[in-house]
């Protein structure tokens, strides 16, 4: 509907540009350049290179995006843009380019939280939020068990990775097997040809007295490890679809038994699961079985809106607008280790953001970004 905010949303935490336009909860555009292709050859990201890609790429993908949108910038309502967690120069390209659009255009600026956005980007696939929702978020950096009463000021940590994140298992799995870089989608596929029983892989925390929300994958990935060095040292062939089920199962069987046991500890009726690893093809199939064994609705975004995209920064930014939620102040800093339970980053008490934004969109001066030239920004 015309009246729900339209907000454009810039994603730089790691190696993804991306920018997404919402308008309430329809996507109207989403816009994404990878610089994975430049990573590959180091293996894994590399922060300098990926800071540099989102440079080059800023401008060109937001105005793709707005054509894609078939809106003009002025017609935004808001910018919100990934203040962190993620890679420290990364999160800055981003946010010096929201500031830099925000500031030009009058509008407000709001910086948001990653992990937070990639539960508020399922708005856009299955409609508002449940509340309470419980989400289970796994990426390369990131796993974590997040109780979210309220998407924009009220999500609560009950579990995360207390070593390797599960994506960064699979990353390092898929090296150790000559498979490349990222390892996830490439495991994924050649474990469909594998028997998942075929190797027993120990089960991280999952004893009766670890902590009930907390993951490791540490020991996971050196016992995969050394079982194939033993399989090289002996002169056998390592089966390489059975070790990449098996491993893959190992993974999912903790991550689908944990969160359907913090869903029903808590309480609550619907487990979101989001963030890079949300795509594999085995961990969407448990996940739907054990919630139906235990009555929870499941809600997982289309594989494409479970990476790393501007399109769920923008839905968590529209929520923001909608319920009213301060804007961030012109000095917002990029926080490489901002904690979830800071969905955004408001100004300060005292601090109104719309001092220098006034006059029907006409900007002034202000201390800490005096250096901006609209007419520049326009060129």
């Amino acid at each position: 509907m015309a009246d729900e905010p339209l907000v454009l949303g810039i994603e730089t935490s790691c190696d993804e540009t991306g920018v997404g336009i919402v308008r309430g909860h329809t996507l109207l555009a989403d816009a994404v350049a990878s610089s994975v292709d430049e990573h590959a050859r180091f293996g894994g990201v590399v922060p300098e290179v990926a800071s540099r890609a989102h440079l080059e790429a800023m401008v060109p993908t937001i105005q793709r995006a707005l054509k894609e949108a078939g809106v003009a910038a002025s017609d935004l309502d808001g910018i919100a843009v990934t203040a962190g967690p993620g890679l420290a120069g990364a999160l800055l390209v981003g946010v010096s380019a929201a500031k830099a659009y925000a500031y030009a255009l009058g509008k407000p600026l709001y910086g948001v939280n990653h992990l937070a956005s990639h539960i508020c980007v399922d708005q856009l696939e299955h409609g508002p939020l449940p509340e309470p929702t419980m989400a289970l978020l796994v990426s390369g950096g990131h796993s974590s068990l997040l109780l979210a009463p309220d998407i924009t000021s009220d999500v609560r940590p009950l579990g995360s990775t207390i070593d390797d994140a599960a994506g960064e298992a699979f990353d390092k799995i898929a090296r150790v097997l000559n498979l490349g870089f990222p390892g996830g989608p490439v495991i994924d596929r050649i474990a469909r040809e594998g028997d998942p029983d075929a190797i027993a892989f120990p089960r991280g925390l999952t004893g009766p007295r670890d902590a009930p929300y907390d993951f490791s994958f540490s020991g996971l990935k050196t016992a995969v490890a050394r079982w194939i060095e033993a399989k090289r040292a002996a002169g056998e062939e390592v089966p390489v679809a059975d070790v990449s089920a098996s491993f893959q199962e190992a993974v999912v069987d903790v991550l689908t038994r944990k969160a359907v046991r913090a869903c029903k500890d808590e309480g609550v009726e619907h487990l979101m699961i989001g963030g890079g690893v949300a795509a594999n093809s085995r961990l969407r199939a448990m996940a739907e079985r054990r919630c139906e064994d235990a009555g929870i609705t499941l809600r997982v975004p289309r594989p494409k809106l479970c990476t790393d995209n501007g399109a769920m920064v923008a839905a968590l930014g529209a929520e923001m607008v909608a319920r009213g939620r301060a804007a961030s102040a012109w000095d917002l800093s990029a926080d490489s280790s901002l904690p979830v339970t800071d969905p955004h980053v408001p100004a300060p008490a005292g601090h109104d953001h719309d001092d220098h934004v006034h006059d029907h969109g006409h900007v002034h001066d202000h201390d800490h970004v005096h250096e901006l030239s609209r007419k520049n920004l326009y060129a």
